[in-house]
């Protein structure tokens, strides 16, 4: 017995030790070096904490919240443990009668919050920042995302590097972080930047020449002007908002049978080459039906809400499917214009931001108006369109709608918007099913975001948008100045661009985002001049170089002390292959397009029914047009495209992720297209009457867009040396070589130094920096 006792001492030591040794190592560290700051902001610094480690059980959710308690709310954080009693979750100047700083600080694990059980902790840093906060007075402040953007003053900068106001608001920060901006990058570097990011084609010979010798002062204006001004500027505008609005040619799920939505793609690229404002972009697409008198433009803007996938599968229930298009455009709404996660509504209370599940479908009764079926569309014809929709016929074209590339004769549907006459009610789905309606719900949006007045705005998707574009409204004007500056610097101001809720990051600089989106209202939605405003920057204009001692303070170039470096987007990889070759086919428009394609993909992933069941690849002109134009099958994307990061188009994107894999490598290596480029070009140089050199100098242009240095020249004029004596010593090598792609052959005579030129090329097409902006 006494033996039992003590081995049973022993085993309650060991348990307690384990106990404690596990608290002790449950807090993280404190990180190196971090110092709490002089004032502690609810919103920059506790709600990320409490947001993260606490609101799955004490946030917006209802069905999931613990103990009755919130803490993403006011009124939660001060809330009284319970009737009578003197406790608090949080007593402002008193963290140790704070319950909230007693249960994270505790050592006991039956009282630790969160439990261990979680997986969740606190470090021993968030701790005290969160006791600071408490004796600083715990003032609580609303999101910062759901406050409307307030005026800022300029920061005074005593630099003469900044040209303008977004230069005095990034050098401020710098400046915070100890760090000083890169040099303007050499001209070269700057025309190809430039010209990727405003027309997604690189600079020809003779811009480059132009360029390179303007010595004025206006130089880098007036190209920035002229690019602006070219028609391939709205190309490359259109193809981040085709991402958002999860345009596709084909319908999606199984059959995945074939679309004509193209016009619409043609309506986009119109409306940013005229620059519409964006007031009447966002409204036109969301209610152009709505309008007064609604034009055919009008009405063909609003497909942007008929892009989602629909099925054309027999045997679907029809509700079911439908209650799915519905849902897809409240998502896509959520995301596109307020960078919020409105999806995680659909079946429950967002765990993390005040949307609730009713709020969900209240937002959702705004698009349940359409007299849609959730299956209507015949996967035997070529076209499906399915109702509501608009022809488009060859005389729309001659008399009004002149931007659509229409070349046959028979009229094009295009799926459209149009309410029913009568009202469709909508009901909660209790737990987001199709056939589990619940409370009938009318129109209207999460108050918590910006209170939504019925009487002034209606309850129709044309008051949604007066809503969206209210002075007043805190996101509109914010996610669409973040998401445009995300593209010309690879990252957005607030990194999350497509969640500005609770759980997304803060940004970087919220008072250069506050000035740019009341900047953009102010100037009547402007988006010219907001792109102009970026890229006639310092900031835009900065050299791309990397030293150790700055990336060892910013290594992810939060604070822009340099100038953006990443890979061209997959559509604009093509591109500058077949621009810098000749082979590119500048059309603007028209019918998507299949050019080359592996073998067997469509056939291994069909149906067999449609006229999508098998892969028809086009000739001609059609193979040399640019990448946003090649056909989206959504069962089966572009694979070049998907392998560059492309999105497949299922859902809304606003940002696409960027990969480096050896198969990115392995397709510029062997894809036809790079193999004929290469082919094409070196063909070209080889008839002009210059040296090898020469020409090797002159594809290096075209292809790097700038000078090669000397070394540079030595080492691709000694790889073409090289070529040459492998290719002269088996000629059959070298004609079996230049045997790539369908476009016609140039009469050159001698393949063994066409074959090594074509080789050349191809490594040029193969370097980092040829598809690197």
């Amino acid at each position: 017995m006494a033996s039992f006792f003590k081995r049973g001492w022993i085993f309650l030591v060991i348990a307690v030790l384990i106990v404690a040794t596990f608290v002790i190592f449950w807090r993280k560290p404190q990180p190196a070096g971090t110092r709490l700051p002089e004032t502690v902001s609810y919103n920059f610094h506790i709600r990320p904490i409490i947001s993260d480690r606490c609101f799955k059980c004490h946030g917006p959710d209802a069905n999931q919240r613990k103990a009755e308690l919130r803490l993403d709310t006011e009124e939660g954080l001060y809330k009284a443990l319970k009737e009578d009693s003197d406790g608090r979750v949080i007593i402002p100047g008193d963290p140790e009668h704070s319950e909230l700083f007693l249960r994270i600080a505790s050592s006991d694990t039956s009282m630790l919050m969160p439990p261990p059980s979680s997986n969740l902790a606190l470090s021993d840093f968030e701790i005290q920042l969160i006791k600071k906060w408490i004796n600083q007075g715990a003032k609580y402040e609303k999101h910062w995302a759901f406050n409307a953007p307030q005026p800022v003053n300029v920061p005074e900068a005593d630099n003469d590097w900044a040209r303008n106001e977004i230069d005095h608001f990034v050098l401020a920060k710098m400046d915070e972080a100890g760090l000083r901006p890169n040099d303007e990058a050499d001209k070269a570097r700057m025309l190809k930047r430039v010209s990727f990011d405003l027309t997604g084609l690189p600079p020809d010979l003779e811009t480059q020449e132009q360029f390179l010798k303007d010595e004025s002062p206006q130089a880098y204006e007036k190209l920035v002007d002229k690019l602006l001004a070219s028609r391939h500027y709205g190309e490359k505008m259109a193809i981040h908002w085709l991402d958002v609005a999860r345009y596709a040619d084909s319908h999606g799920y199984q059959d995945d049978g074939y679309r004509t939505m193209w016009p619409w793609r043609d309506w986009v690229i119109h409306a940013f080459n005229q620059n519409y404002p964006y007031d009447s972009f966002l409204t036109w697409q969301l209610a152009g039906d709505l309008l007064d008198n609604p034009t055919k433009e009008m009405l063909l803007a609003t497909g942007f809400n008929r892009n989602h996938k629909i099925t054309q599968e027999g045997g679907v229930i029809d509700e079911e499917y439908r209650i799915e298009y519905v849902t897809d455009r409240t998502n896509t709404f959520g995301k596109a214009f307020l960078g919020l996660t409105f999806e995680c509504a659909k079946c429950h209370d967002h765990k993390y931001d005040p949307i609730s599940q009713k709020d969900y479908f209240r937002t959702f009764a705004f698009f349940n108006q359409l007299n849609e079926k959730g299956l209507q569309g015949d996967i035997t014809l070529a076209s499906l369109a399915d109702p509501p929709r608009i022809w488009i016929s060859n005389e729309e074209v001659k008399s009004i709608l002149t931007f659509i590339n229409k070349k046959d004769k028979d009229a094009v549907p295009v799926m459209i918007m149009k309410d029913s006459s009568v009202v469709r009610p909508t009901h909660v789905l209790i737990r987001g099913a199709y056939d589990a309606p619940g409370d009938k719900v009318t129109p209207n949006v999460p108050q918590a975001i910006y209170p939504y007045d019925t009487i002034q705005y209606g309850q129709n998707r044309l008051g949604l948008a007066k809503w969206l574009l209210s002075r007043d409204h805190p996101l509109t004007s914010r996610v669409f100045v973040n998401r445009l500056w995300q593209e010309f610097f690879g990252r957005g101001i607030v990194k999350t661009s497509g969640d500005f809720g609770m759980q997304g990051e803060l940004p970087t600089h919220p008072e250069l985002l506050d000035w740019l989106a009341l900047d953009f209202m102010n100037n009547g939605w402007d988006v010219k001049r907001l792109v102009k405003q970026i890229v006639m920057s310092s900031t835009y204009r900065q050299s791309a170089e990397m030293t150790k001692n700055k990336m060892a303070v910013d290594p992810e170039n939060i604070y822009l002390w340099h100038g953006p470096r990443m890979r061209l987007p997959s559509e604009l990889v093509k591109d500058h292959v077949l621009a810098s070759s000749g082979l590119l086919v500048k059309e603007i428009g028209g019918p998507s397009v299949k050019p080359y394609q592996p073998k067997g993909i469509w056939e291994s992933s069909t149906s067999g029914r449609g006229v999508l069941a098998y892969y028809v690849q086009d000739h001609e002109d059609k193979l040399y047009r640019r990448g946003m134009y090649n056909f989206i099958k959504r069962t089966v994307p572009p694979p070049v495209m998907l392998l560059f990061d492309a999105s497949n188009r299922d859902q809304c994107e606003v940002k696409r992720m960027r990969t480096n894999t050896p198969l990115q490598a392995l397709v510029m290596m062997n894809d036809p297209m790079v193999l004929e480029a290469s082919r094409v070009l070196a063909e070209r140089l080889s008839l002009e009457k210059s040296s090898s050199e020469e020409k090797i100098e002159k594809a290096f242009r075209l292809i790097l867009c700038r000078v090669p240095g000397e070394k540079e020249k030595q080492i691709f004029t000694k790889h073409f040396g090289e070529e040459k004596e492998l290719f002269a010593k088996d000629e059959k090598k070298a004609h079996a070589f230049i045997q790539q792609g369908e476009y016609k052959h140039e009469a050159v005579e001698n393949t063994v130094e066409l074959a090594s030129l074509m080789q050349v090329i191809h490594t040029m097409y193969n370097m980092d920096e040829a598809i690197t902006k």
